[in-house]
């Protein structure tokens, strides 16, 4: 993650000098950030750059370890798999030319198109074979993605039951790439846009060593744009990869990303033309609401406390059921946020899964655990009597940025009000340590973001398996791993929708292993001169391929 962030407090002008001293000025050069904001709509100039805002650094740019989303933007931009997310956010095919199945549709067959590396080593069906391998050799924290594509041996392999080199993914030549699953998988194509299911150039990543996508200059692309400079802790700049099979459609020669903490600073520098795109927080909704660019919209994103269930009073049900009960979720979305999320009483949000018969997931599972401070206080002084404590002290391990900030101070108000003994410190640090001390399980209680990895609700449900990268609280019911291991395999959307449904229920109804809390709505300025800038629901936020400067 990134190492340092730009001050909360920088104001605007310090920020215009932070910007220019990494070339991201408004000074007119070629690298200038306001290219597109002041010369392109103030002098007339056609030129095809934009500058975009990003809260944090990058934390890696190894798509085998990748697991955020500011790292999975950029690697969705720099580089291609065998499919990626279109305009209408559908999977269509990328590097691959060619995908044929046999009769039972198990063993899978892509022929790559011609494209190169940025070195100009051709992409071949190795670096896809290597890739994957080194995914599950080095148990990155999406390796559990192999196991829902379904591709054969990839749970025994996670498991430790098997080696790595024992995944079934082969090529078969230089340009035809074989995969075989365990079972007939719908979700198959869907998951291979994600960036887990990247090519990788072996020579290139052996010879870099430790080193491999630390800078700019020990990283390869072979998509729509070439990863040209990295100015860690200020921002990056992408510009337009002229060798990419599909150049023509490609119409930006640069996107510049700027880091900028501070939401202030970051609306100050799109005022000025700086910057073309930032994110908006809850106290300048209302200052910006009028503005041209201003959008506000619900996501797909959802904001959870985790409970270590290692954790002698937190791992008692009755307690992280009253923890649900005892925040109000309408105060902390209408008053406190106030940028269109929404309360949530489950861990799949509303508006983007539908059954096969056409029904939403929120509406077929209605709220869970959504009850008043008597029931919450009910269910507190039941836990308290079952752990044999009168009271209890725990932290929430939090980002650093203002959103989290204010979540924080909010639920450390509703459950030191709600719960009588309860006393929640709060301990916020920069994003990248937030996720490093989730993975190490080193907290209480930790407030988490997620997003979806792709179009189903398996994205939110598959990661609480006992042994899952994305679990990270030590929570394990063999129910629910058996429910997960059925809904993969399962050809009949009907009847898999139904053991869906039934996953979340155990994971909350049973478990009360989560505190879901809001649906996220993101409010943002974007300059109007921006077109075709497309944003997905799921995988990577954001494709710059079809973007373009009016």
């Amino acid at each position: 993650m990134n190492k340092k962030w730009v001050s909360r407090f920088m104001a605007p002008a310090a920020a215009a000098l932070i910007l220019a001293g990494c070339n991201f000025s408004g000074s007119g050069d070629e690298a200038s950030g306001d290219t597109e904001g002041g010369s392109a709509e103030g002098d007339g100039s056609s030129a095809q750059v934009i500058t975009l805002s990003e809260g944090s650094d990058i934390p890696t740019m190894d798509s085998t370890k990748a697991h955020d989303s500011i790292a999975f933007n950029v690697l969705n931009n720099i580089n291609e798999g065998l499919y990626r997310q279109n305009e209408s956010n559908e999977v269509e095919l990328a590097m691959a030319e060619k995908h044929d199945k046999n009769e039972d549709e198990t063993v899978h067959t892509f022929t790559l198109r011609e494209q190169n590396w940025s070195n100009g080593e051709p992409v071949t069906a190795n670096d896809f074979e290597y890739a994957w391998k080194r995914v599950m050799r080095e148990a990155g924290p999406y390796n559990y993605m192999l196991v829902t594509a379904g591709i054969k041996n990839a749970e025994a392999i996670m498991n430790e039951e098997m080696d790595a080199e024992e995944l079934g993914v082969k090529a078969i030549d230089e340009k035809t790439l074989e995969v075989t699953l365990e079972a007939p998988n719908p979700l198959f194509e869907t998951l291979l846009a994600f960036a887990t299911f990247l090519p990788q150039n072996q020579a290139f990543v052996e010879e870099q060593g430790d080193q491999y996508a630390l800078e700019a200059e020990n990283v390869l692309a072979n998509g729509p744009f070439v990863f040209s400079e990295w100015q860690q802790e200020q921002g990056w700049t992408l510009e337009k990869n002229e060798d990419y099979w599909d150049a023509e459609n490609v119409k930006l020669d640069k996107a510049e990303f700027v880091v900028v903490k501070d939401p202030q600073s970051g609306a100050n520098l799109y005022e000025t033309e700086k910057v073309d795109r930032v994110k908006l927080t809850s106290s300048l909704v209302d200052q910006y609401q009028d503005n041209e660019g201003f959008t506000n919209e619900k996501a797909s994103g959802i904001v959870f406390l985790r409970f270590n269930h290692n954790h002698e009073v937190l791992s008692n049900v009755n307690i992280r059921r009253a923890v649900n009960m005892a925040i109000d979720r309408d105060g902390l979305t209408d008053v406190i946020l106030k940028d269109g999320s929404t309360p949530l009483y489950g861990v799949v949000p509303e508006g983007y899964y539908n059954s096969p018969e056409g029904t939403d997931y929120r509406e077929l599972n209605g709220d869970i655990n959504k009850g008043t401070a008597e029931e919450a206080k009910e269910f507190w002084e039941k836990g308290l009597e079952e752990t044999g404590v009168d009271s209890l002290t725990v932290s929430l391990n939090i980002a650093d940025t203002d959103e989290m900030k204010k979540v924080g101070e909010y639920l450390q108000a509703q459950l030191e009000d709600n719960l009588p003994g309860f006393k929640l410190e709060l301990k916020a640090v920069p994003f990248a340590q937030r996720l490093e001390i989730e993975k190490a399980i080193e907290y209480d209680l930790s407030l988490s973001t997620w997003g979806p990895d792709y179009a189903d609700p398996m994205t939110y449900l598959d990661m609480w398996v006992d042994g899952s990268s994305a679990n990270r609280m030590d929570y394990s019911n063999p129910k629910l791993d058996e429910l997960v291991a059925e809904a993969r395999t399962d050809t009949d959307l009907s009847n898999r929708y139904k053991t869906l449904l039934e996953i979340e229920k155990v994971l909350l109804e049973e478990d009360a292993a989560v505190a879901p809390l809001y649906q996220r709505g993101n409010t943002y300025l974007t300059r109007p001169s921006i077109e075709n800038l497309v944003i997905h629901p799921a995988g990577a936020d954001l494709s710059l391929k079809w973007a373009s400067v009016k």
